[in-house]
């Protein structure tokens, strides 16, 4: 039961643990002691080990690990024309992360739009095109959702002389990223992952509070973010597969949200025209299978069964219960397997070992392989 079009049956989400000389370089660059050039060198050198590192565990979807960046979100948002990146814009603004030892009280970073969008150079392109220069299997570029630029700070967060009309705002913004998707595909792009936590956080009372506190109804949210999420890919060649990742967020090990998929399945399996899904299932915050019965029969679901939280490898047989489980609400030919997130969504990275994170994707392709008989 090989898969030749991506979503494959062994995938993983798309951030990697940094390699210390990574990091170092970056803390150089940062301090002004090595050039831009000179990190791109380093980055060029740990993207090559990490695809053979990938290439070598079975993967058929190789990343660039997002080493290029120091957020997942913000390196890419903050180069659209007319947004700002803005840390802890609201009083009350701080969120609490949890991990099984502690709290860890973050500003979450917000984006505000202080002008027209515009997208005056392809934002990720270039790195798509050094990614598929280095691997001989299928490069997957992942991208933020745009509608990270709305939900945490919602009208308020869009300058009302650039945009006195929501309409106009959500257009261009969707227009944006359909010049950057047209960029990649013309690129060879043919793997097309959208990172919203979104979806996720509206399925949490806490969060869905939150989005009616800067005036927005969380009932509404899931149409409104899947149109938008509609207009971005309507133009996408046919050959070029769009999964969307769900998760309650990663920082350093720890979670912010909380709670089943219930409230959104339906507009996230039906309304949004993606090709698959990436949702996550590693533990019980993440709620049970029973949603996955909204799962129209021409997209995929990747269970995210393995934690990038922790170095605790699972037990293969585990991870076959899970999938046999899930199986009896979506056949088995539309579903894979990959880690719940990324291990690194910020270059902090999670607090597991690089060891521990080739042992979960060695992981991964294994079950894959006796599952379906192919990653």
């Amino acid at each position: 039961m090989a898969e030749k079009r991506a979503p494959f049956r062994a995938n993983h989400v798309g951030s990697l643990l940094r390699p210390p000389e990574l990091r170092q370089a970056r803390e150089k660059r940062e301090k002004g002691e090595i050039s831009a050039a000179q990190l791109r060198e380093v980055e060029d050198r740990c993207i090559r080990d990490a695809v053979k590192m990938q290439e070598d565990v079975g993967m058929q979807g190789i990343t660039d690990g997002e080493f290029r960046r120091t957020l997942w979100h913000a390196d890419f948002l903050s180069q659209i024309e007319g947004i700002k990146v803005v840390e802890g814009l609201l009083p009350d603004s701080a969120k609490h992360f949890q991990n099984p030892d502690s709290d860890v009280q973050r500003s979450p970073t917000q984006f505000v739009v202080t002008g027209k969008l515009g997208h005056p150079r392809g934002i990720e392109v270039e790195n798509f095109k050094f990614l598929a220069s280095v691997t001989k299997n299928t490069g997957k570029q992942c991208i933020p959702s745009p509608s990270l630029v709305h939900f945490r700070t919602g009208r308020g967060g869009v300058d009302k002389a650039a945009y006195p009309d929501m309409g106009e705002f959500f257009a261009d913004l969707a227009r944006v990223f359909r010049d950057e998707i047209a960029q990649l595909a013309q690129a060879g792009c043919t793997y097309l992952e959208i990172d919203d936590v979104n979806f996720a956080y509206l399925c949490d009372p806490k969060m869905r509070e939150g989005a009616r506190k800067i005036g927005e109804d969380p009932d509404k949210l899931p149409a409104l973010y899947a149109e938008l999420i509609n207009e971005c890919i309507k133009d996408r060649p046919a050959n070029m597969s769009v999964c969307t990742h769900l998760c309650r967020g990663n920082f350093r090990s720890s979670w912010v949200a909380e709670g089943g998929y219930d409230p959104v399945a339906e507009v996230l399996f039906n309304a949004l025209k993606v090709d698959g899904y990436f949702l996550e299932f590693d533990t019980p915050r993440a709620g049970n299978f029973a949603p996955l019965r909204y799962l129209p029969k021409d997209k995929k679901l990747i269970l995210g069964l393995v934690t990038t939280k922790s170095g605790e490898l699972e037990k293969p047989d585990d991870l076959k219960r899970r999938i046999d489980e899930a199986s009896k609400l979506v056949p088995l030919d539309q579903l894979g397997i990959s880690p719940q997130c990324g291990f690194s969504s910020t270059v902090l990275g999670n607090k597991l070992t690089i060891d521990d994170q080739i042992a979960k994707l060695r992981l991964v392709v294994q079950v894959a392989k006796d599952v379906w008989g192919s990653a």
